[in-house]
C-alpha cells in the first residue's frame, strides 16, 4: 500500500497557498488601475533567520517598549514559519492632486518623497486583505507583521524603491503559533 500523509504535503500544501496569496494581492483592486505592489514570499530559513535577526536589531533601535516587545517576540515567531509571505508599495503619487497627503499637489508631495500618498497604502491594505483571506480560506495559520516588514525593508528584499512593507508568516499545525504569544 501507499499512502501520503499529511506532514509529507504540509510544506507544498503551505507554499501552494502562498503562490495564491499572491495571485490575490496581484489582482486585488488597485486605484486608478496602477500597480505599485511588490510582492514575493520566502520558505528559505536561512532568509527567514535573517529576517528575525535583522528585527532583533530593530529593536535595539525602538524607545517604546511594548515596540521593542514587540520585534523581540515576532523575530521568535517567524522562525516557526514554513513560509512568509512579503509585500509592500512603492510612494508613488497617482497625479490626482487630492490633498489627502497632506500636500496641496502631487507635485508639492514630489519634494518629499518619503511622504505615503494615500492611494499607494490603500491599495497595499486591499491586496494584504486579500492575501490573508486566501490563507483563512485555506486554514493556513497566519499573522500580519509590520514589524517583519521593517526588517524586510530595511533588508531591501523587495527593491529599495519600496517604502512601506509588511510580512506575514506562514504555519499549519495543530495550533496557531501566531497567537497566544508572550
Amino acid at each position: 500500500m501507499n499512502i501520503l500523509s499529511e506532514e509529507n504535503l504540509r510544506n507544498d500544501s503551505i507554499k501552494d497557498v502562498a503562490a495564491k496569496m499572491m495571485l490575490a494581492a496581484r489582482t486585488a483592486p488597485k486605484a486608478r488601475g496602477r500597480d505599485n505592489l511588490a510582492i514575493a514570499i520566502t520558505e528559505d530559513q536561512e532568509t527567514i533567520k535573517s529576517i528575525a535577526n535583522t528585527m532583533r536589531d530593530l529593536a535595539t533601535e525602538q524607545t517604546t517598549p511594548s515596540i521593542q516587545t514587540a520585534f523581540l517576540r515576532d523575530a521568535d515567531n517567524i522562525l516557526k514559519a514554513e513560509v512568509l509571505f512579503i509585500i509592500g508599495t512603492k510612494l508613488i503619487p497617482l497625479g490626482m492632486d487630492c490633498g489627502l497627503c497632506g500636500l496641496a499637489t502631487c507635485q508639492e508631495k514630489s519634494k518629499y518623497p518619503k511622504q505615503p500618498c494615500v492611494f499607494n497604502t490603500g491599495d497595499l491594505g486591499v491586496a494584504l486583505g486579500s492575501a490573508v483571506s486566501v490563507a483563512m480560506d485555506h486554514r493556513v495559520d497566519n499573522r500580519v507583521m509590520f514589524t517583519v516588514g521593517m526588517a524586510v525593508r530595511k533588508l531591501g528584499l523587495l527593491g529599495r524603491d519600496v517604502e512601506i512593507c509588511y510580512g506575514v508568516p506562514l504555519s499549519a499545525s495543530g495550533k496557531n503559533v501566531f497567537f497566544d504569544r508572550k
